[in-house]
């Protein structure tokens, strides 16, 4: 009797025992399920992303907390849709992304102060319809920037306060916007030190694309140390990081972020995609060709293998690399789904259509 009831015991003890791994399995399993990209990178830099306001009140917002802790507005703070008449401000779209920041204990970056694109029109000129002068214009700026910035002050760690200014071609310095027409590059300081005086406390960002090519990244670095030498307050550089299948390399990666650290400014990717088509970086209409140009098991691969690159990359210069934001959350929806072949679905972020990580999540998650 005493053998069976020992027997018996032991057998208990087995299934107790075997019940606690399968628990505590099921519980790592569970706890790994509920992981998102800012945990894996939670001792490296913020993960962010760009929203827009109807984002956050789709079943996308569950994972934009799940994944991100940090934020930035696709499109709300832009001059043009947050202030789209002389006296007239439209606080709604942006007020509910940084609440929402607020309420999630989410990093909040303000983008962008001053851009040559989406900017109203009533900016530069009177009511007669003339341009105006440089000093209306830079009094328009300023007040500008003074109300957006101070509404926003100690809720916006950091801003991108002037955004693409150099110029594409490789024998001119400065894009030929009417900021530059009218004010020369005297608007470029003075939006840094307008933001600065209205927060002091913001970090300030220059932001531009096409960073990895060497004509283009050698004017970036020539623009930010000129400002750093004549005290403008500035203290990192976007690298936007709109890259594709095809680019970066390694070695334009590894040259373009060394490069960037020898300014002595802090870096951040500010809108990661990478599409799965080559890269082009002009607009035209789809052709015939295109229709076959989907999300094939090749072009998967490839970005499995940029983004793993990126990454690998990225955490190397940690030190450095103070945040990184991809530009929108799924390829539910991409700036790049008409750009540049109008009409044309594009796949360049981590999370598909139905919110699941692809497998280049995977690959970035995975060291």
């Amino acid at each position: 009797m005493r053998k069976i009831a020992w027997i018996f015991m032991l057998f208990v003890l087995a299934v107790a025992s075997s019940y606690g791994q399968q628990t505590t399995s099921t519980q790592k399993n569970n706890q790994e399920k509920q992981k998102g990209l800012k945990d894996y990178y939670s001792t490296y830099f913020p993960i962010g992303v760009a929203v827009s306001p109807n984002a956050l009140q789709t079943d996308e917002a569950t994972l934009i907390k799940r994944e991100f802790n940090s934020i930035t507005a696709e499109n709300a703070m832009k001059m043009g849709p947050i202030h789209p008449k002389e006296n007239e401000y439209f606080w709604e779209d942006a007020d509910a992304i940084v609440a929402f920041a607020q309420r999630n204990n989410m990093k909040m970056r303000g983008h962008t102060l001053c851009w040559h694109n989406q900017t109203p029109a009533w900016m530069f000129v009177d009511t007669k319809g003339d341009t105006v002068s440089k000093e209306v214009l830079l009094k328009r700026l300023k007040d500008h920037i003074t109300t957006v910035v101070s509404r926003y002050k100690g809720k916006i760690y950091a801003w991108d306060v002037v955004n693409e200014v150099i110029s594409d071609q490789e024998d001119e310095f400065y894009r030929q916007s009417a900021w530059y027409t009218i004010c020369g590059e005297e608007f470029i300081t003075e939006a840094f030190r307008y933001a600065h005086e209205a927060d002091p406390q913001a970090l300030l960002f220059y932001n531009d694309y096409n960073e990895i090519d060497a004509v283009k990244r050698k004017k970036i670095i020539q623009l930010v140390t000129d400002l750093k030498a004549a005290g403008v307050p500035i203290h990192g550089i976007g690298l936007q990081g709109h890259w594709a299948v095809n680019e970066p390399s390694a070695d334009q990666l590894e040259k373009t972020l060394s490069d960037f650290v020898d300014t002595g400014l802090q870096l951040q990717v500010t809108e990661l995609d990478i599409s799965v088509y080559s890269k082009e970086h002009s607009g035209r209409e789809s052709r015939p060709e295109d229709e076959h140009d989907v999300f094939t098991t090749e072009k998967e691969q490839q970005q499995m293998e940029i983004y793993k690159l990126c990454f690998e990359l990225f955490r190397k210069y940690k030190k450095h690399l103070t945040g990184v934001t991809f530009w929108n959350v799924s390829d539910r929806h991409s700036w790049l789904d008409n750009f540049p072949v109008r009409g044309r679905k594009d796949y360049p972020l981590l999370f598909d259509q139905n919110l699941k990580p692809k497998k280049a999540y995977w690959e970035v998650v995975k060291f």
